[in-house]
């Protein structure tokens, strides 16, 4: 039955069969390797040119992939961010920061939930791991915010929200995957995500502050006694929240300034988070060898979806599948703005059973020759993708930031109250995307000023 099918066909039931396994529970990336090799073994099979079985173009392919991976430069930021983030997260750096910005916004309404916003920011910043953001927090402000009075459902979506701004602010990994993905500028691409990630962390503060105001039950201002004299405030800011800020500003403007290469400001920075760590005397040798291994560890990960993310897209490719999407929009005849909001649904249908990893590596190249089709802007295309991901880690069932908390906090929380938390934050999500489709100078107009050129 297998033969008698067209290639495109079978390039359709490849992409079936991997949904399916990947509903089953297999590793994701071995899936992807073991079909691209399955199929492509098929797809490349050709006896006359084969002097035995294993001469098959397809294992060419395969470590031709595993070369490129390895030999991509732009790759090369990767496992720098990564350490950076870890030795940020485990040297207490985080938890001093909280304290700060939780006492210089005593003042404000909800400003618990608005320290934990601004630290989830910073943070991410560091690292674009929202496992590790929504782990930290949930072990660090989840429960101090329980313990002022905080509704738990309020703080469960703070935390899980706050915590997904990782993969949009950068200098992110996923954008840099992206950039890897999509040939575009990763310099481009973070100028391009520094007004929407800025955004939408603005929209989820504004939403506490208001809520909090109408609604003072939700988040309970701190009392007048624990709040310590201004200058202790001062001092804490200084000594907690500059140093942080300061190696941010370094390396993010380092690469927007054009002065140094994602990779190279990576370096700086991986090299700044060990500076501080030393400074605050908080980095022990247990924790520097963890972040050591954990960086390895995700790099390893990151790089073997790479490798069977291509592969598999190449056999698919090969066998007529992205012609198939290809075709199959054009012949709707539709216009932009529908092209945008019907992929949009998609990539937000595929946020429920697989990671972003996936999606950006699968599924985005079927779009991208579309992209230009239709005429639209692939920075701006970008950036309502990298939106539009952080609803892969909201939306129920398979909200992995729920989950996340859920692990950190089983005894004190429903997994219920997390997603009902999280709702409001989604539909903030939705509207940002919206905001940013009628207002595109909010992606555009900073990379247009700094590279017009």
């Amino acid at each position: 039955m297998l033969f008698s099918l067209t290639n495109p066909e079978i390039a359709i039931l490849m992409m079936v069969i991997f949904l399916f396994a990947v509903l089953l529970g297999f590793p994701i990336a071995f899936t992807l390797m073991a079909m691209g090799l399955g199929f492509g073994y098929y797809a490349y099979f050709d006896p006359s040119r084969m002097d035995h079985l294993l001469d098959n173009r397809i294992f060419n392919l395969f470590v031709s992939n595993t070369y490129s991976v390895m030999d991509n430069h732009v790759l090369t930021a990767v496992p720098l961010f990564l350490f950076m983030g870890y030795l940020v997260e485990r040297a207490g750096i985080v938890a001093r920061l909280f304290y700060a910005i939780r006492l210089a916004s005593h003042s404000l309404p909800a400003s618990m939930a608005v320290a934990a916003l601004v630290t989830c920011t910073l943070f991410s910043t560091a690292t674009g791991i929202i496992g590790a953001v929504v782990t930290l927090m949930g072990l660090l402000a989840w429960p101090a915010m329980v313990k002022a009075g905080y509704d738990k459902k309020f703080a469960s979506g703070v935390i899980c929200a706050g915590g997904c701004l990782g993969i949009l602010i950068p200098p992110s990994i996923m954008l840099i995957v992206y950039a890897v993905i999509a040939q575009l500028s990763p310099l481009r691409l973070f100028a391009a995500a520094i007004f929407p990630g800025l955004m939408l962390a603005g929209l989820y503060i504004l939403y506490a502050i208001i809520l909090a105001y109408f609604n003072p039950s939700v988040a309970p201002k701190p009392p007048k006694e624990e709040i310590p004299p201004r200058s202790v405030i001062l001092k804490e800011v200084l000594v907690s929240f500059l140093p942080l800020f300061s190696l941010i500003i370094l390396v993010l403007g380092s690469i927007l300034a054009g002065l140094a290469t994602p990779a190279e400001a990576a370096g700086v920075g991986a090299f700044g988070a060990l500076v501080l760590s030393f400074f605050y005397k908080s980095l022990k040798w247990k924790n520097f060898k963890e972040s050591v291994f954990l960086t390895a560890k995700t790099t390893a990960m990151i790089m073997w979806l790479f490798i069977g993310s291509w592969t598999f897209a190449s056999v698919f490719s090969y066998l007529g599948g992205h012609e198939v999407f290809e075709h199959f929009f054009k012949s709707m005849n539709i216009q932009p703005w529908q092209f945008l909001v019907i992929t949009q649904i998609i990539i937000f249908l595929l946020g429920w059973p697989l990671e972003w990893t996936e999606i950006l590596i699968i599924f985005v190249p079927i779009f991208l020759p579309l992209v230009e089709f239709f005429g639209v802007n692939p920075y701006f295309f970008a950036m309502l993708i990298a939106l539009n991901l952080q609803t892969s880690f909201l939306t129920p069932p398979m909200a992995m930031s729920a989950y996340y908390l859920k692990g950190v906090q089983s005894k004190n929380v429903e997994l219920i109250e997390v997603f009902k938390g999280i709702m409001p934050f989604l539909a903030i999500v939705i509207f940002g995307m919206v905001l940013m489709y009628l207002f595109p100078g909010i992606a555009l107009w900073l990379p247009d000023q700094l590279f017009a050129n």
